[in-house]
């Protein structure tokens, strides 16, 4: 059975979260209370039922204060959060609870433990490490408490970005060259015949894309490149100081080098390396780029240099001019029920699933169930959602959520995995069905391959279930999805025009697959700004000037900073669980390109290959190293080379 959301009030999702730790208490007293001698099964088992318990918790509560449409259920859910993290956060520091785990690893039967049971002992050792057991006292108490406080920061920052509200207010003279159908999905704004442009991705993205008013793009830039600045950026400024000091007590030298022993990179410097054996021919293709789109300012009498407002802007004629592309011409034949339905066919295909809507109690009425079971066994295999357009107080970007772990229960349940797929889409109009901006396309294959991740899993135990894996590996298994919206034979399968149902022209596809390649650098650039950014931030214990940090990797992106602005405080990866890490996306994207060269060479909808791929990487989630489940499933060790050929960057 489903969730009933429907029933969710801001006093049950206080509730969920309060059932979930009396539960988990009375696990760890059992834990505490064992006679004789410790086994997994009255030790370590239950362990790990705690944690499955809080993921469940999290699911059927704190999740809300992403998508509810109640604020008083998202302010609810949000307080929740808090309290199970902070909960959680108790129970590792508990001395009691540490010594059980440590005893029964110095068993024979810890001894035996093989697999998976095996894995989990070392990382419940290694997580209590962290938590400070090995400090004195004093230490230990002082790691509680700052991480405690950096879990309340965690959460006012999300909740700020979240609320925040935001907009420029423009004439119908002020939208020209934009769409009807975009203008249609605006809001009024306070003057007549006025509309509001607010912080909403489908709002800000077409129109810094298609609309030559510089003025207007520079104006909404300042607004959304300031969002939340005022709330967050204490907020921030608290996180990093905390972090600093959390590294000092455990003597690492920074809070990366303290946090990243988790990730594949294991420390900051191969980080450094890894970004200097691709700045040099990214740089150099950059300002390649950089001259094209300043040939096009100049014809339009702009003033260069191309400045931040200016790049997809730039982008998006450039399509046109040179390309023959026009963004929203491609839209008409990407509606999204068509898309969804595409992205199914290829998967169901490639993958052996078979997926079914379903009617469930939802929390919002555009949300929409689906099933997912295995084709050839019929059986089971997962559960998840999609809720794909925006709303006041939704999460504002595109994520998929874990709601519900998959494996067995400390009763020996086999339980399946629910997740969901939260975006920010185009809407409909009444004109109109969702048409979706080939770039909206590429995010919505993208996050499905999180859902994909999380739902495949064959985990037995909820610490290794899904994407619960190295955190610079977790964007490969999504970033592998993208290639499919590129390939012409397989859009062909599924792009259709939205009135008239006549598929795709095959020139179009040529064009647009053509111009994937086109200002690759420069996007590419502002990962690796983003990356160093995150870096600066966390690789030093002294204070860090933050406006400096800004300005300064401006230069690696090639483009001035946007003066005035402040985009950290609205860079929610920072205390969204990417700190140390936000250098994963682009670091995973090597062996998601890596992992799709067999797709590449065998077959782009090979079902064997596409069974390998499930097996091998996407059934074991966590339960093995993420250089191991490469291994096995390319059959040598990973390489860069499609990586670099993706980018057109090769040699």
């Amino acid at each position: 059975m489903l969730f009933d959301y429907p029933s969710v009030t801001a006093e049950s999702v206080g509730a969920a979260v309060e059932a979930a730790i009396a539960r988990g208490e009375d696990l760890v007293e059992e834990i505490l209370s064992v006679q004789g001698p410790r086994t997994f099964a009255n030790t370590l088992r239950p362990f790990e039922e705690v944690a499955r318990l809080g993921a469940v918790a999290y699911g059927r509560g704190p999740f809300l204060g992403q998508v509810a449409t109640d604020e008083a259920v998202r302010t609810a859910a949000r307080e929740g959060e808090e309290r199970l993290e902070k909960w959680a956060l108790d129970l590792i520091s508990r001395r009691d609870l540490y010594r059980a785990i440590r005893d029964y690893a110095g068993t024979a039967d810890a001894a035996a433990l093989a697999g998976e049971p095996a894995r989990a002992l070392d990382h419940a050792l290694r997580d209590f490490r962290m938590a400070g057991h090995e400090l004195s006292e004093e230490d230990r108490s002082r790691v509680r408490e700052l991480l405690t406080r950096l879990v309340s920061c965690q959460v006012a920052f999300s909740a700020a970005l979240a609320e925040y509200e935001d907009h420029i207010e423009v004439t119908e003279d002020d939208l020209d060259g934009m769409p009807d159908s975009y203008v249609a999905r605006l809001a009024p704004g306070e003057s007549e015949g006025s509309y509001r442009i607010t912080m909403a991705y489908p709002d800000v993205i077409p129109f810094m894309e298609n609309s030559p008013r510089r003025d207007l793009r520079q104006e909404l830039a300042y607004k959304f490149g300031n969002r939340a600045r005022e709330e967050n950026t204490p907020v921030l400024e608290e996180a990093l100081e905390i972090r600093a000091r959390l590294a000092s007590i455990f003597g690492a030298g920074s809070w990366a080098h303290h946090s990243m022993v988790k990730k594949m990179a294991r420390r900051p410097e191969a980080v450094t390396d890894f970004y200097g054996s691709i700045l040099g021919r990214l740089t150099e293709a950059g300002l390649r780029e950089r001259a094209g789109m300043e040939r096009l300012l100049e014809a339009q009498g702009d003033e260069l240099p191309v400045q931040p407002w200016d790049r997809a802007y730039c982008h998006t004629e450039q399509m046109k001019r040179e390309y023959g592309v026009d963004p929203l011409e491609v839209a008409a034949y990407f509606p999204l029920d068509r898309v969804i339905a595409g992205m199914f066919e290829i998967t169901q295909r490639v993958f052996g699933l078979t997926y079914r809507q379903v009617d469930a109690p939802v929390w919002h009425e555009e949300v929409l169930a689906y099933r997912i079971t295995d084709t050839a066994s019929g059986e089971l295999v997962a559960h998840f959602y999609m809720d794909l357009h925006p709303r006041d107080g939704k999460f504002g970007h595109a994520a998929a959520f874990p709601l519900a772990p998959g494996g067995t229960d400390i009763e020996g349940r086999l339980l399946r995995p629910v997740s969901a797929m939260v975006a920010n889409l185009t809407r409909p109009t009444p004109d109109a069905p969702s048409l979706l901006l080939h770039d909206e396309v590429v995010t919505l294959f993208h996050e499905f391959g999180h859902i994909l991740h999380m739902s495949l899993s064959r985990a037995e135990l909820a610490r290794f279930s899904g994407a619960r894996t190295e955190w610079d590996f977790v964007e490969a298994p999504s970033q592998i999805m993208e290639n499919w919206c590129w390939i012409p034979d397989v859009l062909r399968t599924f792009a259709r025009h939205h009135a008239t149902g006549e598929p795709i022209p095959p020139e179009l596809v040529v064009r647009l697959t053509d111009a994937r390649n086109l200002n690759v650098a420069l996007f590419n650039l502002r990962q690796v700004m983003l990356g160093q950014m995150d870096m600066d931030l966390h690789t030093t214990l002294e204070p860090v000037d933050l406006e400096a940090v800004l300005r300064s990797r401006a230069r690696t992106g090639l483009l001035p900073h946007h003066e005035g602005t402040f985009m950290l405080s609205s860079f929610g990866h920072l205390l969204g669980g990417y700190d140390a890490g936000y250098y994963g996306y682009l670091w995973a994207e090597v062996f998601g390109q890596d992992m799709f060269s067999r797709f590449a060479e065998e077959g782009v909808l090979s079902p064997e290959v596409g069974m390998a791929y499930r097996r091998k990487v996407l059934e074991p989630g966590g339960t093995r190293d993420a250089i191991d489940l490469l291994e096995d499933f390319l059959g040598r060790a990973p390489r860069s080379d499609a990586f670099f050929r993706k980018l057109g960057l090769e040699g």
